[in-house]
């Protein structure tokens, strides 16, 4: 007789998606996908308690970025929050790994996942059929990143700010969903639950104010 597997929650609130699905082994035994634009905070948790026994699960895989600021902090806090309840591990994977690992059901590679990023800019990493990323994840203008990607099919919710620049580009509108968490390797899934948050922060402290701790 077959012994249940490993059941993991996985949840994506990076984008303007709010997705979670109830993973096990190979298989997706439940997900629900929302387009909710904002609002992550509040559609979260009554998603994931529409899963299957309140999605409770023996792992909890989160996405952390890049996307919304407030997007990822939210999918953040509810996995730190329900792993400590459930006393089960939690870890990150990256959005960006997520839309690759579904284009790949169509496509050899290489190709480019392009997430909407803060003004203006997108975020951009490209990937072989192996998932293993060919560059390090950076955010530019569409006009910089037209010209880095030329040739190489493009996919993710960026890909409009692309298109409007360059209409012959090959390109497929996705979102991240937490059920394609399923296609990544593990390595992919094992990242550590903080933010990835593609660029580097607005604001920062002048030099002056940058002070030394000293010892008390």
């Amino acid at each position: 007789m077959k012994t249940s597997g490993v059941r993991t929650l996985a949840i994506a609130t990076a984008t303007a998606a709010c997705s979670v699905a109830l993973l096990e082994d190979d298989g997706v035994v439940a997900s629900i996908h929302e387009v909710v634009g904002r609002g992550h905070a509040e559609q979260l948790l009554p998603m994931i308690a529409e899963l299957p026994n309140g999605g409770r699960a023996d792992a909890v895989l989160v996405d952390c970025g890049p996307g919304s600021f407030t997007g990822v902090r939210v999918g953040l806090a509810a996995a730190r929050g329900l792993g400590l309840g459930w006393d089960v591990p939690v870890s990150g994977c990256s959005s960006l790994a997520l839309v690759a690992a579904a284009a790949f059901h169509e496509r050899t590679g290489p190709l480019a996942a392009v997430l909407e990023g803060g003004h203006g800019e997108v975020f951009v990493q490209v990937f072989d059929a192996e998932l293993r990323a060919l560059n390090a994840l950076a955010s530019f203008r569409p006009d910089a990143a037209v010209e880095r990607l030329r040739g190489l099919p493009l996919f993710g919710s960026g890909v409009a700010r692309l298109l409007a620049l360059e209409p012959d580009l090959d390109v497929t509108d996705a979102l991240p969903r937490a059920a394609d968490a399923r296609l990544l390797p593990p390595e992919l899934r094992r990242l550590p639950p903080r933010p990835l948050y593609g660029r580097a922060p607005d604001a920062k402290l002048p030099p002056s104010s940058q002070v030394a701790a000293t010892p008390a």
